[in-house]
């Protein structure tokens, strides 16, 4: 069998692994740098599979790495879709509140927001109904004007084709098999042998973590995501509406998205899926993903740092489109079941869990050493922070190759 030897070798053409390709490539033009993806196409799971929303970086606390990029990752995507003429809606986002109770949450994620340098506006209920006639409050919302929607599969493949014009390789339909030695793993296509390994690998970086010594503590849970979409007009509702979220877990509840073409959807759902890949039906049915997960669920069922049982039971529940329908109610006035009747495609949430404390991670998580990097935890706002992420795993890689 004939091995493949290049100085960086990426594991996952998602959008994150696509971004480290090309800011490696930066760096080291001189440089062979191979994506691989196990698929036919980048893009098919989590980068092509997620709301599209371009975060504000207002939800997260000034010491995490999503504060950090968010802003950052906003600006710089906003820009890139401008210069590439692909689709974005500068829509903005309000957060409604329900009860008096919620105000006080408004004034959390305002100080998150200064401390994060994000534009986040507090408005008057009256207010809110002029950015958006049908939005429901309870005296008082915020505004987020930079939140925006894009594409994310017309995203994924104009930063792919940018990469290969700049000399980053593809290699589609090979799928990572296990680790062979120090710089060489076997996959469906072959060896390749690289200088440095990056695995981001999405559903899968943390079994692949594991084959280089990494990801001890974690383990991967998904979450099944399921947006459910309105057959009204496009246009009729102006802007993003969310609920106050509840800030010790990382979802953000049952929402309001316009998309990029103006369409309505409302979700996520966080269901918890019983296989890494579990899209549709049986697809993609494995017998010991099904085994592990379901044993690990079971564990936190009985104990959990976040209360998975009630998180479990709560998003089950949101399969029903009626109950859908009638959490988005709280949120806009004029919301009818009748419009509600097409579920989008399934999204997978790569959560990473950390099987010692028994808690979802928040933020971002990466560990690595001097010959591989590897990115664990880059859900929610993954897509946003992608490009400046991207730099700071670049730096971490140069800071442990130097011995730093």
């Amino acid at each position: 069998m004939s091995t493949k030897t290049v100085d960086f070798l990426i594991i996952g053409g998602g959008i994150i692994g696509i971004s480290i390709a090309r800011e490696l490539k930066s760096r080291n033009p001189g440089s062979s740098i191979c994506i691989l993806e196990k698929e036919d196409q980048c893009g098919i799971h989590a980068s092509g599979r997620n709301s599209g929303v371009l975060h504000a970086g207002f939800y997260y606390t000034a010491d995490s790495l999503k504060a950090r990029f968010t802003k950052e990752g906003n600006q710089r995507l906003t820009e890139y879709c401008e210069l590439r003429h692909l689709a974005i809606k500068k829509c903005g986002k309000l957060v409604v509140t329900q009860n008096e109770s919620e105000l006080v949450w408004l004034d959390e994620l305002l100080i998150r927001a200064k401390n994060n340098g994000v534009l986040l506006e507090l408005i008057t209920a009256e207010e809110s109904r002029a950015i958006e006639p049908r939005a429901k409050t309870y005296k008082k919302a915020l505004f987020s004007p930079t939140t925006s929607s894009i594409n994310p599969i017309e995203l994924v493949k104009s930063l792919l084709s940018d990469a290969i014009q700049e000399g980053v390789q593809l290699k589609t339909n090979t799928k990572y098999i296990n680790r062979v030695n120090k710089r060489s793993v076997k996959t469906s296509n072959g060896l390749f042998e690289a200088n440095y390994i990056i695995n981001a690998a999405g559903l899968y970086a943390d079994k692949i973590g594991r084959d280089f010594g990494f990801s001890k503590d974690h383990r991967i849970l998904p979450f099944k995501g399921l947006y459910l979409y309105s057959d009204e007009s496009p246009g009729t509702l102006k802007t993003h509406i969310y609920p106050v979220p509840d800030l010790a877990n990382p979802f953000l509840g049952v929402h309001f998205t316009i998309t990029s073409d103006s369409k309505i959807k409302i979700g996520p759902t966080a269901i918890p899926a019983f296989w890494r890949e579990q899209y549709q039906g049986w697809n993609n049915f494995n017998v010991p993903e099904l085994t592990e997960i379901i044993l690990r669920q079971a564990g936190l069922f009985l104990s959990s740092s976040f209360d998975f049982k009630a998180l479990a039971l709560r998003e089950l529940k949101k399969y029903s489109k009626p109950l859908l329908v009638s959490l988005a109610t709280k949120l806009a006035k004029g919301v009818d079941i009748k419009h509600y009747r097409q579920w989008g495609q399934t999204g997978i949430r790569a959560q990473l869990l950390n099987i010692k404390k028994k808690e979802l991670e928040m933020d971002f998580v990466l560990e690595g050493d001097d010959q591989s990097m590897h990115i664990l935890n880059a859900v929610s706002p993954g897509l946003t922070c992608a490009l400046p992420f991207a730099d700071y795993v670049c730096d971490q890689i140069e800071g442990k190759v130097n011995g730093h």
